[in-house]
């Protein structure tokens, strides 16, 4: 027997729940927030440009959702505990955190800089753990919370002259599964959504469209975080891979 269409919004809306969105000013964490207000979260998004950040914070808040904008750079240590601190004294709780910040450059290794390795590295990976950290202190003591990471192909797949960006996305899949264990027996969950091609911003300007390589929208990435965060408390999902059908991935070298 078929649940009726209002029992299945009923069952995706999350009524008082708090989530933290980080690189949320645009892209596929302004989508991710987008799909979380739309079932009910309280949203807090951060970024490190307050001007777009805060674009966004109206546009959500248009559509009658509770919205906090907080501009930070989450790769910095006393910026984190600011942003986290500044989020318990208003709400007093957090249930899910995505930690969608993300950096992109790379080029052939023996040319690569090390300020571009470092940049990479503390935006992708030294971003979630601190994230990652301020969350779980508050989630322990709660006895639940979620943690979704958004990974990419490239942790698993990787193409040449993506160093940095490939090697970060690794280590974020691997601090999935360590966060995964150490949050078992606080009810805490943790997974790691790896997008493919997905259309957004910043390919919008290089002239790439789904006319050169197949792409999704990134309301689809949404849909899927969205699933991931209103999974019932007892169910992890520990890792999701989500692309065009047509994109090159399996052996793409």
């Amino acid at each position: 027997m078929e649940t009726p269409q209002s029992e299945q919004e009923t069952s995706m809306t999350q009524p008082n729940k708090v989530a933290l969105v980080t690189g949320a000013s645009r892209g596929i964490g302004l989508g991710i927030a987008r799909a979380l207000a739309a079932r009910g979260f309280s949203v807090v998004i951060t970024a490190r440009t307050s001007g777009t950040l805060e674009h966004a914070r109206a546009e959500l808040a248009e559509s009658g959702a509770t919205v906090v904008a907080q501009a930070a750079d989450v790769s910095d240590e006393a910026a984190v505990e600011r942003l986290f601190a500044a989020l318990i004294e208003q709400f007093g709780k957090l249930d899910l955190l995505v930690n969608n910040a993300g950096a992109f450059d790379g080029g052939p290794l023996d040319q690569l800089s090390v300020e571009a390795w470092d940049h990479v590295m503390a935006t992708n990976l030294r971003a979630p753990f601190l994230c990652t950290r301020a969350a779980m202190r508050i989630m322990k003591p709660q006895g639940v919370g979620r943690i979704i990471n958004i990974g990419s192909i490239s942790a698993q797949r990787v193409r040449p002259n993506s160093g940095p960006y490939s090697t970060s996305k690794h280590g974020l899949w691997r601090l999935t599964q360590v966060t995964a264990l150490e949050g078992r027996e606080f009810g805490i969950t943790c997974g790691c959504l790896h997008p493919g091609n997905i259309l957004v911003e910043r390919r919008e300007g290089t002239g790439l469209s789904e006319d050169d390589e197949p792409m999704i929208s990134v309301e689809s990435i949404a849909e899927v975080a969205a699933l991931m965060a209103t999974l019932p408390p007892e169910v992890a999902m520990l890792e999701s891979i989500v692309l065009p059908h047509q994109q090159a991935y399996v052996g793409r070298g």
